[in-house]
């Protein structure tokens, strides 16, 4: 069996930015632009994103899965067009979910966070 490997690790938060296992990469919380429109934090969130996959060799045509995680749920064509511009047509499988953040900038923060896999090849 090969070694897990968990980097961009929070103690205070208790979890581990990237999973490598096998052939895939699990890459959590990707959040940025808090505070701003939902566009720039999408944007910021896959900036967020392709930073952790190069620090472990990857792009964003590595990523097999998202989850996208809303406050509102109806912003999902701002997203749409997002990845259209990100991904050139080879677009990763996708779920959306609207929840209610628990981050202490309440409504006026954290619109938008993304979780993703990627494959390691």
């Amino acid at each position: 069996m090969r070694e897990i490997v968990r980097s961009d690790v929070s103690e205070e938060w208790a979890h581990s930015g990237i999973v490598e296992a096998g052939d895939f990469a699990f890459i959590n919380y990707c959040v940025g632009n808090i505070g701003q429109p939902v566009e720039n934090q999408i944007n910021g969130a896959f900036d967020h994103l392709e930073e952790r996959l190069k620090s472990i060799g990857l792009t964003l045509e590595s990523v097999v899965k998202i989850d996208c995680l809303f406050r509102d749920v109806w912003n999902i064509p701002v997203l749409e067009k997002v990845i259209k511009e990100r991904f050139n047509g080879k677009y990763p499988a996708r779920k959306s979910i609207q929840t209610e953040f628990a981050h202490r900038g309440g409504e006026d923060g954290l619109h938008f966070q993304l979780d993703a896999i990627a494959f390691k090849g």
